[in-house]
This record gives structure tokens, sequence and C-alpha cells, in this order.
């Protein structure tokens, strides 16, 4: 049986930190469902359209992941695509308690769907896509902490493109 986890999030934008977690999954399971939530109540920087192409563009490179959207429940849609897991980055300890609350919740809602809990490399611990989006609002140079893509979108949405 093919070990699926999906690693859900709003990637507004993707990170180099995202792209670590999807990597490391990769030697935990066969393959790696990214999933954006289509959450048309979040306002968002980019477009889901937007936030599909950069991680398409980002993840180019691993057959084995795949980017999708989804509507609903994360553990109805873990289960339709026969997902084992899903998986979920830790910067720090502040992120814990929320990141249990959920897992808990959705343990509770479909037992045969684990969550699994990856820390964040050392090299991206202080990245979130809202501190980059700060960053990139005020001319930041984020060159290193987001694939390029990213790098060059971030600079257009702002207006800092040559």
């Amino acid at each position: 049986m093919e070990r699926i986890a999906v690693y859900p999030g709003t990637f507004d934008p993707v990170t180099n930190g995202h792209v670590d977690i999807a990597e490391r999954g990769l030697k935990l399971f066969d393959k790696i469902i990214v999933a954006i939530l289509n959450n048309p109540i979040k306002e968002c920087l980019f477009t889901i359209e937007e936030r599909v192409k950069m991680l398409e563009s980002s993840f180019e490179n691993y057959p084995d992941i795949t980017v999708e959207t989804f509507n609903g429940l994360l553990v109805d849609y873990a289960a339709s695509r026969n997902c084992i897991a899903i998986l979920r980055g830790m910067r720090a300890v502040s992120d814990f308690e929320y990141e249990f609350q959920l897992a808990l919740m959705n343990r509770k809602l479909k037992r045969e769907v684990q969550t699994v809990f990856l820390m964040t490399s050392l090299r991206w611990i202080f990245t979130s896509s809202s501190i980059i989006k700060e960053a990139a609002r005020f001319g930041g140079d984020i060159t290193m902490m987001v694939p390029p893509l990213v790098n060059k979108k971030l600079k257009e949405k702002f207006g800092f493109a040559s």
C-alpha cells in the first residue's frame, strides 16, 4: 500500500521552510499532496491559482509531490485521497498548542488519519509567510527565504519588479 500524506496550508506564499518540510516528508511517505484549502473567507495576498502555480514551480523536480486545492474538512479530503497522514511543520513551541488541538480534533473526526509533525530545520525556524510578506512589502531582500518564482511574484505585487 502506498503511503500518502497531505501537507495542508495556506501557502500565501510558499517559503523555503514549506519546501523543506515537504522534501523531508518524502523520506517518510511515498507521495505527498501539498493541499491548499479553498477558503473564500480568508484574505490572501495571492489568489489560489497564483499559489498553485508557485507551489507547482517550487516542486517541479519532485515527481512524488503534487499540488491540489480542496474544500471542506481536511480529514475528509485526506480520506478521499487515501492519505494515511496529515503532515505538519512546527517552527517553535508556540506552534505546538494550536497544532496539538487540531491534531486531536482531526483524530476524533477520522481515527484512521494520523498527524505527523516535523520540526522545521534551524535554517528556516524564523521564516513564516507573514514575516516574508512584510519584509517584501518594504523592499527587503527575501531571495534566500523563498523559491525563485515566489521572490519574483512578491516583487511584482509590491512594485519592486525590475
